[in-house]
C-alpha cells in the first residue's frame, strides 16, 4: 500500500542532505568540541560553522545561538531561563503567554509558577480564528511582567501571530525590562524568521520538524540576555546549557536549515495550491468546517473540524487508506484529549472531538492530494453514513 504522509507537523520526513551531513559524525571517533586535539578541534569546528547557519537563520549573532536537544528544551529554557533569574532580583514575577502556546510554553511557565509563590503566569486570549487579542495582551502588562511568549505560527491551526506588534506592546513598558520570546517551530519551514521574529528577543527552533534529527534545537538569543542554565554543568553554550554538545546534531540542524532556505528561495506556490484545493473539498464534506479561513496560515497547513465525527475514528479510516495525519498537536494528538488550543478560539466540544490536521512539505505532490481527497471523501462519507439513525 502506498503511504500520504500528511503529519509534517508532527515530524518531516528526514533529509538526505541532512543524513549525509551527519553521517561522519555518527561512528568512530567523534571528538569532544571543548577539547583541545586535532579530533576536538575538527568536531568544535562543525559545532560553530552549524551555529553560524542557525545564526544566520534567525538574523541573529552566533553567539546567541545554545544548541538544544529540541523545540521542547529550548522553550523551557526560555521559560524558566528567564523566570529563575528574574525571581531572584524582584518581589513578583510575571510570566505572560498566550493561551494557544504549546505544551512546551504552558507546562514551563505553569511549572515556575507552582514551584515558587512570587511566580505568576497569564493567559492572552485568541480570537475565533486563533489570532491573540492585542487589547488583551496590553491589559496584562504591568512593571512585574519579566517574560512573553506568544509563538510565531500556531502548531494546530497554522496561523500566523503579529509579533511585531506584541513587541511593540512590550517595548511601552521601557527598553530590556521585558523578556520576548516565540516559539517559531512550526513557523520555521514557511516563514523568513530574520525578517518575521525581527523584534523579538528569543527564538525556539526544534530540527526533526525541517527534516532534520529529532534530538535537535536551538534557543536564539538575539541580545544579550541574563539566562539562569536549567542544566548547569561543565560550562557548556556560554554556560547557558552544559552537558557535551552533539557533534551531529547541531550538523544535522543546521543541513535541514539549509535546505528550508532553499525552499524558502523558490517560494510556496504550490503548496499554497494544496492548501486551497484541500480547504475547497473539506468545505464541501457533510459536517465540516475549515478552520481559521479569516486568519493568515503557512501554507503547509489545513485543519478542520467535523460535526458528528469522532477524530479516532477519521484517522483510523484514513490510515487504512495509507494516510498519516493526525488530530491536533502531536504531544496531545488521541481523540480522547481536547485541544486547548481549539477551546481557546471558542470551538465548541463536540466539534472539537473531530477535529483533523494535515500538514504538509515541499515534497507534496498532486497526487498525494488527490489520494488524500478520495480517502477523506470516503472516510466521512462511511462514518456520516454509519451514524444516519436507521429506519
Amino acid at each position: 500500500m502506498s503511504q500520504y504522509y500528511f503529519d509534517h507537523a508532527a515530524s518531516a520526513p528526514r533529509r538526505d542532505e541532512v543524513t549525509e551531513a551527519m553521517s561522519q559524525w555518527m561512528h568512530g571517533v567523534v571528538g569532544n568540541p571543548s577539547g583541545s586535539h586535532r579530533a576536538a578541534r575538527d568536531a568544535r569546528r562543525a559545532v560553530e560553522e552549524a551555529r553560524d547557519e542557525v545564526a544566520s537563520f534567525v538574523g541573529a549573532k552566533p553567539g546567541g545561538v545554545i544548541f538544544t536537544a529540541g523545540g521542547t528544551e529550548s522553550c523551557t529554557l526560555a521559560v524558566s531561563g528567564v523566570a529563575q533569574t528574574h525571581r531572584r532580583s524582584h518581589e513578583h514575577t510575571t510570566l505572560v503567554i498566550s493561551a494557544i502556546e504549546h505544551h512546551a510554553v504552558i507546562d514551563a511557565a505553569r511549572m515556575m509558577a507552582e514551584d515558587y509563590p512570587t511566580v505568576e503566569v497569564r493567559e492572552v486570549a485568541v480570537d475565533s480564528d486563533g489570532v491573540l487579542d492585542l487589547e488583551a495582551l496590553h491589559r496584562t502588562l504591568d512593571d512585574s511582567v519579566a517574560f512573553v511568549s506568544v509563538m510565531a505560527t500556531n502548531n494546530e491551526t497554522g496561523v500566523l501571530q503579529p509579533l511585531d506588534a506584541v513587541a511593540a506592546a512590550v517595548r511601552d513598558l521601557g527598553p530590556g525590562h521585558v523578556v520576548t520570546h516565540t516559539d517559531a517551530v512550526a513557523a520555521a519551514p514557511w516563514l523568513d524568521l530574520a525578517q518575521f521574529t525581527s523584534m523579538i528577543d528569543a527564538v525556539s527552533l526544534c530540527g526533526h520538524k525541517l527534516g532534520g534529527p529529532v534530538n535537535s534545537g536551538a534557543l536564539i538569543l538575539r541580545r544579550d540576555l541574563t539566562l539562569e542554565a536549567i542544566m548547569p554543568g561543565g560550562g557548556q553554550e556560554r554556560g547557558r546549557r552544559g552537558g557535551t554538545v552533539d557533534v551531529a546534531a547541531c550538523v544535522g540542524l543546521a543541513a535541514a536549515i539549509a535546505c528550508v532556505r532553499v525552499e524558502q528561495l523558490v517560494g510556496h506556490d504550490r503548496v499554497r495550491a494544496h492548501q486551497q484545493r484541500l480547504r475547497e473539498v473539506i468545505s464541501s464534506l457533510p459536517g465540516a468546517t475549515v478552520t481559521a479561513l479569516g486568519a493568515a496560515t503557512v501554507p503547509g497547513t489545513v485543519h478542520a473540524t467535523f460535526e458528528g465525527i469522532a477524530s479516532d475514528e477519521l484517522l483510523f479510516l484514513l490510515d487504512q487508506d495509507g494516510v498519516c495525519a493526525s488530530a491536533a498537536s502531536s504531544c496531545s494528538s488521541g481523540a480522547a484529549v481536547a485541544s486547548h488550543v481549539l477551546a481557546a478560539m471558542g470551538v465548541a466540544p463536540e466539534r472539537a472531538r473531530g477535529s483533523l490536521r494535515l500538514t504538509m512539505g515541499h515534497e507534496t505532490t498532486d497526487e498525494d492530494v488527490t489520494a488524500v481527497v478520495a480517502a477523506l471523501t470516503r472516510a466521512v462519507g462511511r462514518l456520516v453514513d454509519e451514524s444516519s439513525p436507521r429506519s
